[in-house]
């Protein structure tokens, strides 16, 4: 059959028209979703900035639960599937298998979004982002996020038909490349984590329907987190793909050794369920020796395949740079690194927003001692605001910054806004998830509308340095916004009045 293809001027990749399609109207919907939780986060900020407190009470749990559907999810795994299509299509520079099936994907996750927005909005699903039971919202809700979950399979299963066709039509020979190999990782944790999601969604909708009776609360809540908490480590390896992808793209670098890095991939397949059981720390269903085992030892296993990747990422850009002839002292290489490039600055700001501030406080905070005094406070929600959104979010919008020519064939408007948005953004996220740890240090409760406890009997007064601390937490958080603003006009002005890019056929 003749496949219609097309040859990018810059990377000499070929691009397959139906692959191009998809991974444009999945990257378009991501950002869309971004755009909307931004939005959210913002009136988050400025309701638990006490000075301000703008939305009242239902609407802040409301909106919340929007937020973290639109950021945590869709957002997300939108674009987690044009990262796919990517990985398998474009950089083997093969066709995507059964375009329909991809289609089917996309349609399947944008009715199931559309669908759980709808229910939120309609205060049918004021039951937060994990929905534990028996807090219950309306069926449609739930059946919106299975069909999202279904959606997402799909798009896995059409990446590994694309890689097995590649294979077998001889696109590419030896072993896949490292960053298709780490999506493929990101591929296998997606189907055990929407495995466990079905275990705890499908019951629960049953029940909303009335067909069934309530699902034992510590099973759900297990069954959740096996989805719920795994869900990140899909964005994990594709985060830690891209971190590959971004070095090649910005520094020309190769990693040091490749075994060494699929090593890694290979112990996030294997160990990266475990961290799981850290949000059940708090609660009774699981003895004492379980927990200590689980987070004192077994999680450790999965620490190990980030923490190498730690080393590998900035160790291939400092090798790339050094060989450019950037000698000159300890450090000469990094001062003489490409800033001005925002797709090299987000990759800076994602390793070191999730290595540092995202790892160690996530080692710290899921041991069985401390979880117990931090779980329910601030310091978890500027712990993964670290891992998810300097991580990767900061990530995702880097490597846009190369879709957008390569896939779009359109440069990127406003260059100098382009350069400076991952500073804006980064430093805003970075002084937020900072401070949200600090005040949560006092005992500032998360997902809590009043801090002070107005309407109680005992009121709270945190005192002075709580209050500065969520000023500051506030502030990074309206930097924040701006930086993401600023990115979603970027990426949209690129495509309405981008300088058209003259393609090969």
């Amino acid at each position: 059959m003749n496949w219609k293809f097309r040859v990018c001027p810059t990377t000499g990749l070929k691009v397959h028209d139906s692959a191009e399609t998809l991974i444009q109207v999945n990257a378009v919907t991501a950002i869309v979703f971004l755009l909307v939780g931004g939005a959210l986060a913002l009136l988050m900020v400025l309701t638990r900035w006490q000075v301000v407190h703008i939305l009242p009470a239902d609407y802040f749990y409301r909106l919340l639960t929007l937020h973290g559907i639109a950021m945590l999810v869709a957002w997300i795994i939108f674009f987690e599937m044009a990262v796919l299509y990517f990985a398998s299509a474009v950089l083997l520079s093969h066709r995507l298998a059964v375009p329909w099936l991809a289609w089917t994907q996309y349609i399947l996750m944008l009715v199931g979004a559309a669908m759980v927005t709808v229910m939120v909005l309609m205060g049918k699903a004021d039951v937060m982002f994990t929905s534990y039971i028996p807090l219950q919202a309306h069926h449609m809700y739930y059946l919106g996020v299975i069909l999202f979950a279904v959606g997402a399979i799909l798009g896995c299963i059409v990446f590994f038909a694309t890689v097995t066709s590649a294979k077998v039509e001889g696109a590419y020979e030896g072993s896949l490349s490292l960053v298709t190999y780490g999506a493929a990782a990101a591929a296998i944790i997606a189907i055990l984590t929407l495995a466990h999601g079905a275990i705890a969604l499908i019951p629960t909708w049953l029940w909303a329907l009335g067909v069934i009776p309530m699902m034992d609360p510590e099973a759900y809540i297990l069954m959740f987190w096996g989805f719920g908490h795994s869900s990140q480590q899909i964005n994990l390896c594709a985060m830690i793909a891209i971190w590959y992808l971004l070095g090649t793209l910005t520094v020309g670098s190769k990693p040091i050794s490749e075994k060494y890095c699929r090593t890694a991939f290979l112990f996030y397949i294997l160990f990266v369920l475990i961290p799981s059981e850290h949000h059940l720390l708090v609660d009774p269903g699981l003895s004492a020796a379980h927990k200590v085992w689980n987070t004192g030892y077994f999680m450790h296993l999965a620490i190990l395949a980030s923490m190498m990747h730690a080393f590998s990422v900035p160790a291939y850009v400092e090798v790339a740079l050094r060989k450019k002839g950037y000698t000159k002292g300890l450090f000469g290489w990094l001062k003489e690194a490409p800033w001005g490039n925002p797709a090299f600055s987000s990759l800076v700001f994602s390793v070191v927003g999730f290595g540092f501030l995202g790892g160690i406080s996530g080692v710290v905070y899921g041991t069985e001692q401390i979880n117990i005094i931090s779980h329910n406070t601030l310091r978890i929600p500027g712990h993964f605001h670290a891992t998810v959104v300097i991580g990767t979010t900061m990530a995702f919008m880097g490597v846009t910054y190369y879709v957008l020519p390569l896939i779009f064939k359109r440069e990127v408007a406003f260059p100098t806004a382009a350069r400076w948005q991952p500073y804006i953004y980064g430093t805003g996220m970075t002084i937020f998830s900072v401070a949200m740890m600090f005040v949560g240090g006092f005992g500032v409760p998360r997902r809590h509308w009043d801090i002070t406890a107005a309407d109680a009997v005992f009121q709270l007064n945190y005192g002075p340095v709580v209050n500065i601390g969520l000023a500051i937490t506030a502030i990074g958080g309206i930097l924040a916004a701006i930086g993401g603003l600023m990115y979603c006009l970027i990426a949209v002005a690129t495509l309405l009045i981008g300088k058209k890019i003259p393609q090969e056929a």
